[in-house]
């Protein structure tokens, strides 16, 4: 879909739900489907070509609206009001376009899932191509055990956001496996690419592990919030968060037959009771773009990373610091970490490009992520010629200072070290504070 089709569709969207809000009144407010009823109506896969608009809308109106309750209806006198409104309205539609989303570093957010349930955190070591591996965490579960702490959830990550590196599943695995620790898979990034069959190796091991999760909202033309996530147990989540209040039962609770696979439980898979229809902007993307449409957006985005890769390495002044898998190229100048941070802090004081900031192997690195729907080749070499001219303002200018003293450069991807530090020192516009190994939960 390009501008003008996103212009014209925009503008059927905006009256199909307009009628729909104002015909509210006259449809049934609450659905007299049976639960599971979609199943037999929509296919389990994706297209594997893009579908119409006129189509999709359709379904729409003949699929999807039969099984909505209407909480908008003046008749609807359930629970309590759900706020919209037109300007509402409106700026949610801005802020899908503007895409501005709240995001945090890798683990994160399981630090801060640490911190509310009072256990600790241990950050794996891992090795010269920044992945961990076995030898690293049974020797930390050992230490743990020693300590009279119980190991009970580790997270590998299949694409790191530092560098895009991938914790071997096949070795971390089987410990988990063994030694009955629930393996969390971050794919928060990686997973979109698993779409393309040429990257689904980095998925080996991928059995081993309890729940997965991956966010569409990154790369995957789904705008944000957006995040999939799966289980290998359902009932690991809807035993811990199960409980039936009075006003939510209802006649299908207790009939198995009509419930396809335990799907009765869904108010029971989270902390929030209600969620946001997300569902159905990921089965728009899907049937708009096919499933061959979302394999090229992605392949395009790694060429181009590759492409970029490639200036880097043919400029004697930079140095690529980790192997380029998909769509993120790690560089910096050789020199001192000062001489980095004052080459990116003109970088984004220009504001022709934005960048931010990693430490690997202890070392500032500038990360280069190929992100939008629109870039091309030619926004690349921009951006790499811009790189480059700001660069040789900055090492013109330190030449000028007499015994500036450079630190070494980064040493390639088969020195051992872990795989990203803390640091405290202060940052650039952009820069965050961000943990990017291997985590290990333990009980104390």
């Amino acid at each position: 879909m390009n501008a003008s089709d996103f212009r014209r569709r925009g503008k059927e969207m905006v009256d199909y739900m307009a009628d729909y809000l104002e015909g509210i009144e006259g449809r049934q407010v609450y659905p007299d489907v049976q639960p599971g009823y979609l199943r037999p109506l929509i296919p389990a896969t994706a297209p594997q070509e893009p579908d119409t608009f006129e189509d999709i809308l359709q379904d729409v109106e003949k699929i999807i609206m039969p099984g909505v309750t209407h909480w908008h209806s003046p008749y609807f006198f359930a629970y309590f009001p759900t706020a919209s409104s037109y300007p509402a309205m409106l700026a949610d539609m801005l802020c899908g376009a503007i895409g501005c989303i709240g995001f945090s570093w890798a683990h994160s957010s399981v630090e801060r899932a640490g911190l509310i349930g009072g256990v600790k955190l241990k950050a794996i070591p891992s090795d010269g191509k920044f992945a961990m591996r076995a030898s690293a965490l049974q020797e930390a579960l050992e230490r743990d055990k020693a300590a009279g702490l119980i190991p009970f959830f580790v997270v590998a990550t299949l694409g790191t956001t530092s560098c895009c590196s991938f914790d071997n599943l096949l070795e971390v695995g089987p410990i988990c496996h063994e030694e009955d620790i629930w393996l969390h898979v971050d794919a928060a990034y990686a997973g979109s690419a698993f779409i393309c069959p040429e990257f689904r190796h980095l998925l080996n091991g991928v059995e081993f592990a309890d729940s997965f999760n991956f966010n569409p909202h990154k790369w995957l033309l789904v705008n944000f919030d957006c995040s999939a996530m799966w289980v290998k147990r359902r009932t690991d989540l809807t035993g811990a968060f199960k409980l039936d209040p009075v006003y939510l039962k209802h006649s299908h609770q207790d009939s198995g037959e009509c419930w396809p696979q335990g799907l009765r439980l869904l108010p029971h898979w989270q902390l929030p009771l209600g969620r946001r229809f997300r569902s159905l902007k990921m089965w728009f993307v899907f049937r708009m773009y096919g499933v061959k449409g979302l394999q090229a957006y992605i392949r395009k985005h790694v060429q181009l990373s590759h492409e970029f890769e490639a200036f880097v390495l043919q400029d004697p002044r930079f140095e690529v610091c980790a192997e380029v898998t998909l769509g993120l190229v790690c560089f910096r100048l050789k020199g001192s970490d000062g001489l980095n941070e004052a080459l990116l802090e003109r970088i984004n004081s220009a504001r022709k490009i934005h960048l931010v900031p990693c430490r690997l192997r202890g070392q500032f690195v500038l990360r280069f992520a190929i992100c939008s729907r629109k870039v091309e080749s030619g926004h690349v070499r921009l951006a790499w010629e811009h790189i480059r001219g700001l660069a040789a303002e900055l090492l013109a200018a330190e030449e000028g200072k007499a015994g500036r003293p450079h630190c070494r450069p980064c040493t390639g991807a088969t020195e051992q070290g872990p795989r990203l530090q803390k640091w405290t020192e202060r940052m650039p516009r952009g820069g965050s504070r961000n943990v990017e190994r291997g985590l290990l939960c333990t009980l104390f």
